[in-house]
């Protein structure tokens, strides 16, 4: 047996260690953390100076189990966690578990997962760093009293299953915001004109030009575009600058999940998924990191890499230094540990985000691009207003060679380009002049990427919470991330063209978004609940001076106690008065009346979501409701639409004598006939669909039927034979699914047959399938005695299928409840006897 164990999070990690490490050593994963605080009320002692009461995870319970056992045989074992705080409080949790002392364990800590960073790390270990543990403690306790004491308001206030968070609602927060932005914004339009010229020589080369000018309207424009007909065109300036454009800092995790959003679609749980494969299997360094900092070795090998490939002159080795007061600088940013493999083998994405990596590190040593940018002023006989071109010029492209960063920013339009050879007092033709109108846009909406930069400016959050925060907020349906298609718009143009002005329109689609991410109501409900009731939690100021903290206790320059109780004494006092004193928050907004019966049309959340709702004055009239479209929201509904989703159920007429109705329920939309249910797909509009297509999606359904069903059978029409995605199985009512053996003939199967696979099936209790129980089984057994033949039911003795289910196991199951009930009644009736 190993004298020395090592432990590990991930069992990929262990394995890529363990390759480094010789006999001596045994590596082992603890799959993460062991322990957490208590799901209950008791995870902390408020009252006992807020001490945590830790529990082991019910899925590590074996794990543990086999580390104490590996610990008694070990004399030596390494702690080898991440190097940041989480990593460090699973440490001190696997010391606490395993019952560890400090002469045999070693804390050691390295930055990628190589040979030589290993054996380094077994030379220097060192002691498990408390403040960092305290840091981690401090935010899981004040994290865990904000969402105990906030979320069961959200249910009371709200509706129930809500939760809230310190980083997670002001999230929240940032988008609720950022939406109201956007649709409170008026856009304004203005007409921009742009020119075609082409040189005189005979080359005919092409130039485009832009007049700085704006026209508020379209006649303006046109006035313009008239003065223009028949002037002469004259390079009246020629200016000439030179520039350049430095390569941008080496990966942090913030910067890694924006550019990898842009440049490879990835979300931000994606991006930190890969680049932990990555890291286990030795590729890259952390990939939890706010520094931008490389090591001298890192440096130096990125040289020789860039001096091999492309040359001396496009080296520029530089140390990089982050912005982030809080930033560690003994980290490093996240760079390949091999800096002479721009490629490595794996997965499609694994690779991609590897070149990413690769080529942002490189790029960051890389000399500056140097460039030469040409403006160039045209005059114009007729008015005063001049052109101007610009063209660029890329003299040298040092970094670009390798890499250029993308923009959260939507291109514009421009008319730089390449530009032909030019000199002052040179004559230029004019093919056309067109002047457009563009409207201004409103804010943009947040990607996750842009969400998590917007975050890291306020200082809210750190590297190991931005993709968790992110995640939660789409889990509890606050957020939504999605494309929506946008609207068309009518846009005014008026050209210039062989000296005749034409006024043209055309449309274009404005309003377009590609993972975006939007609020739901219910996210804006709880938000201005929040905001009203909680202002100090969910101030941006407040959240990062709260991360300010944390960061001081993993210094060990604040007492994480103090720190919690300064916090919590006033926040709970909040709760008290919010729970006491607030009004139920339902986001209501009240539409006006229904022009045919006076009845109020009123918008609000809903117990199981957002609705419209009719009444009239009187409490005692039993509203009417109808739920929202997907597409729809509390705070921009109108009355029209309102009224038009109280038209469901729609009853189309009839078919077959019987009723067709459209209804929406908790799964979609659906067509209703003969008391069968057919869904009716995303392509179909529910609210205009006609008799005809119902019909149709009525007669698809029967047939996808049909071909599923093998079997029926007389005696009990719940008992089927279907096609299954898995092959044949048996179907009884709507829960019961069981498969039939491989040394079955589905279509040889008789009923009996079926009721005993059905009574015999293991209670699996499987996703959606409920276990069989005695009840059910006898429910089996008395639906195949009522309805089996005649001649096959008696005497009873024979049908009854008493193999499958002996008397003996049924029989208690189902007096055992009978007396027990009986002895309860007797004693209810004797107690209520002496009280009369």
């Amino acid at each position: 047996m190993a004298e020395n164990l090592v432990i590990v999070e991930s069992p990929a990690k262990a394995k890529t260690i363990e390759g480094f490490l010789g006999k001596d050593f045994i590596v082992k994963s603890s799959y993460g953390h062991v322990r957490d605080l208590a799901k209950s009320d008791k995870a902390i002692d408020v009252n006992n100076d807020f001490a945590p009461n830790y529990e082991i995870s019910e899925d590590k319970k074996n794990v543990i189990a086999d580390l104490k056992r590996l610990v008694k045989k070990a004399k030596v074992v390494w702690l080898a966690t991440d190097e940041d705080r989480e990593g460090e409080a699973i440490s001190w949790h696997l010391f606490e578990t395993l019952d560890l002392t400090e002469n045999q364990t070693r804390r050691i800590v390295f930055h990628e997962i190589t040979k030589p960073a290993i054996i380094e790390a077994i030379k220097n270990p060192r002691k498990i760093d408390k403040h960092l543990v305290d840091a981690q403690q401090a935010r899981r306790i004040l994290d865990r009293l904000v969402g105990f004491e906030l979320s069961p308001i959200l249910w009371k206030k709200i509706k129930p299953s809500l939760s809230a968070g310190r980083v997670q609602s002001v999230a929240v927060r940032l988008i609720v915001e950022r939406e109201r932005d956007i649709e409170s914004f008026n856009s304004t339009s203005a007409f921009r004109v742009n020119a075609v010229f082409y040189t005189t020589d005979s080359s005919k080369a092409i130039l485009k030009a832009e007049l700085p000018l704006r026209f508020k309207t379209r006649d303006e424009a046109e006035a313009f575009l008239k003065k223009c007909i028949g002037a002469r065109y004259t390079i009246s300036n020629l200016e000439t600058k030179p520039g350049k454009k430095s390569a941008s800092a080496p990966f942090t995790t913030s910067t890694l999940q924006q550019e990898a959003s842009r440049k490879l679609g990835f979300s931000v749980a994606q991006t930190m998924l890969i680049a932990q494969r990555l890291y286990e299997s030795g590729k890259i360094t952390y990939m939890r990191t706010d520094s931008v900092n490389l090591s001298p070795l890192a440096i130096d090998a990125a040289k020789n890499e860039i001096t091999r490939q492309y040359g001396a002159k496009y080296s520029n080795p530089r140390q990089y230094k982050t912005k982030s007061s809080s930033a560690q600088e003994a980290h490093e940013a996240i760079r390949p540990t091999y800096f002479d493999q721009p490629s490595v083998d794996g997965e499609n994405n694994e690779r991609r985000l590897y070149e990413l990596i690769w080529k942002r590190t490189v790029a960051s040593q890389m000399s500056d691009a140097q460039l030469e940018k040409t403006i160039v002023t045209i005059g114009n006989s007729n008015t005063a207003e001049n052109f101007t071109a610009t063209g660029e010029v890329i003299r040298f492209d040092g970094f670009l060679k390798v890499y250029m960063e993308s923009s959260d920013d939507e291109p514009e339009e421009t008319t730089e380009g390449l530009l032909p050879p030019l000199k002052v007092g040179d004559r230029l033709d004019l093919s056309e002049i067109v002047a457009q109108e563009k409207y201004t846009h409103p804010p943009s909406r947040y990607t996750e990427a842009s969400l998590v930069k917007k975050l890291e400016e306020l200082g809210i959050g750190r590297p190991s919470t931005y993709a968790p925060t992110i995640s939660t907020i789409q889990k509890r349906g606050y957020v939504v991330k999605e494309d929506r298609p946008g609207r068309e718009r009518l846009i005014n143009i008026v050209r210039l063209h062989n000296s005749k002005i034409e006024l043209l329109t055309k449309t274009e689609n404005t309003g377009a978004e590609k993972s975006k991410l939007f609020p739901t109501d219910i996210g804006s409900v709880v938000n201005d609940f929040l905001v009203e009731n909680f202002e100090k939690v969910l101030d941006y100021n407040f959240t990062a001076y709260v991360e300010k903290e944390f960061d001081e206790i993993a210094e060990g320059k604040l007492e994480w106690h103090s720190m919690i109780r300064e916090f919590y004494g006033p926040f709970h006092s909040t709760v008290e008065h919010t729970e006491k004193n607030s009004e139920r928050a339902t986001g209501e907004r009240i539409l006006g009346k229904d022009p045919v019966t006076g009845k109020i049309v009123s918008a609000r959340i809903g117990r199981f979501g957002p609705l419209v709702q009719m009444k009239m004055n009187d409490e005692d009239e039993k509203p009417v409701y109808a739920k929202l479209r997907s597409d729809q929201r509390l705070e921009s509904i109108t009355l029209e639409q309102a009224l038009d989703l109280f038209k469901m159920p729609r009853n189309l007429g009839l078919f077959e004598e019987k009723e067709v109705v459209i209804g929406i329920g908790r799964f979609g939309p659906f067509v209703r006939h003969d008391s069968q249910f057919v869904s009716i797909p995303k392509t179909d509009d529910p609210y205009e669909i006609n008799l005809d297509r119902a019909i149709e999606l009525i007669k698809a359904k029967r047939i996808a039927d049909i071909e599923k069903t093998i079997k029926v059978f007389k005696q009990d029409p719940e008992m089927k034979i279907l096609k299954g995605r898995w092959g044949p199985y048996i179907n009884y009512g709507k829960t019961k699914n069981v498969r039939i053996p491989k040394d079955k003939d589905p279509d040889k199967l008789t009923f009996e047959e079926c009721v005993k696979l059905c009574e015999a099936a293991a209670p699996r209790g499987g996703r959606g399938q409920k276990a069989a129980t005695p009840a059910r089984k006898t429910a089996v057994k008395k639906t195949a005695a009522k309805k089996a033949p005649a001649k096959k039911s008696a005497p009873a003795k024979k049908t009854a299928p008493a193999k499958a289910v002996p008397k003996k196991k049924t029989t208690p199951a189902k007096a055992a409840p009978k007396k027990k009930a009986t002895a309860k009644k007797k004693a209810a009736v004797k107690k209520s006897a002496k009280k009369k």
